[in-house]
């Protein structure tokens, strides 16, 4: 049982720490983590990974001069196969970044009560950036590795952008006073903005297998603000990161107070999905009259169901494929 909501939930809130030439943001989900969840029946292990990405998705998307969207994704042999995030940035200025995010994952494989994070098994974590229309995409992979999403994000940023990260994340589910059961998440992130080139030869490397760290991106003097500000977010509890009680500027002003944070202005998240039926004949478009034969139910029609936000479509299929015979609108071509 937590206090009544607050104005700070489904917020990003970006800061910086100017003793220590490090910038953050700081997130809480409550409304916006519920609806990507209670939209699927999850096991508890596959909702933890989806609330963890979901955490980590709307932190990076933040932080980048991203002109439409962020992409995070997961894949493993392991019984969980997929974790899929996008994050899509604002049109304009004060208006809310959108999430959306789903799961693929073998139920029959599961194990009940071991680390969510085991369940991936061996595979990759990508961070894919669209900037739209005429743009070129950019995909960044780094192997899974560190015992958590987190440390995967962070590896990506020490491999593939040289930059020292740290995120902490807490999630679960709660209840207001007067309301039922729901989800809320929070989280820190901590990125160093190196001065000048920091890559270290990859042979002289502390972290685990061969992976870069912080050590070996930073010289002496920035590793040790880098160092002091990990060891002042190690301190963060469970219920300062999700809330409600402790409002974002308060626990910055907590645990960064040495380093001298600075807070810029918050930005609202809400959940958003791209899908539409125009998509979705889009996507079957490639396909022949024949192909789309195999695709019509025996009720005569054509079905597809977004894996994001559960929308369901209908469609005739005359009017689908290179070969349709009507327009969507009902005239025959």
């Amino acid at each position: 049982m937590l206090g009544s909501k607050i104005a700070w939930d489904d917020t990003v809130l970006p800061f910086q720490l100017d003793a220590s030439d490090i910038r953050g943001r700081v997130v809480r989900l409550d409304g916006v983590l519920d609806r990507i969840l209670s939209q699927h029946d999850y096991p508890p292990e596959i909702e933890a990974l989806v609330a963890e990405m979901a955490l980590l998705t709307t932190m990076i998307g933040h932080s980048m001069k991203l002109r439409w969207k962020l992409s995070l994704q997961v894949r493993g042999d392991g019984p969980a196969r997929l974790i899929a995030t996008d994050y899509y940035a604002p049109e304009k200025d004060g208006e809310p970044g959108q999430i959306r995010a789903y799961a693929s994952f073998d139920e029959e494989r599961l194990v009940r009560g071991v680390n969510p994070f085991a369940q991936i098994g061996k595979g990759y974590f990508a961070i894919l950036i669209d900037q739209g229309k005429g743009m070129t995409p950019y995909q960044g992979i780094t192997p899974i590795a560190g015992g958590s999403l987190a440390s995967c994000a962070e590896t990506y940023f020490a491999q593939s952008e040289q930059l020292p990260t740290r995120f902490s994340t807490s999630f679960g589910k709660s209840r207001l006073s007067g309301s039922s059961e729901s989800w809320r998440a929070g989280a820190v992130m901590l990125q160093k903005m190196p001065k000048a080139s920091p890559f270290a030869a990859p042979q002289e490397t502390d972290g685990t297998e061969g992976l870069l760290s912080a050590s070996d991106i930073l010289n002496e003097d920035d590793l040790e603000g880098w160092n002091r500000a990990n060891i002042f977010l190690d301190t963060v509890e469970d219920m300062e990161l999700i809330g409600p009680r402790v409002q974002l500027t308060e626990l910055l002003v907590r645990l960064f107070h040495e380093d001298r944070p600075r807070v810029f202005d918050p930005r609202p998240i809400e959940f958003g999905c791209s899908c539409s039926e125009d998509k979705v004949r889009q996507s079957l478009s490639i396909y022949s009259a024949r192909d789309i034969a195999h695709m019509t139910t025996d009720e005569g029609v054509v079905t597809a169901d977004c894996q994001f936000c559960g929308a369901h479509y209908v469609l005739d299929p005359k009017t689908l494929g290179f070969e349709a015979e009507k327009d969507p609108d009902g005239d025959d071509d």
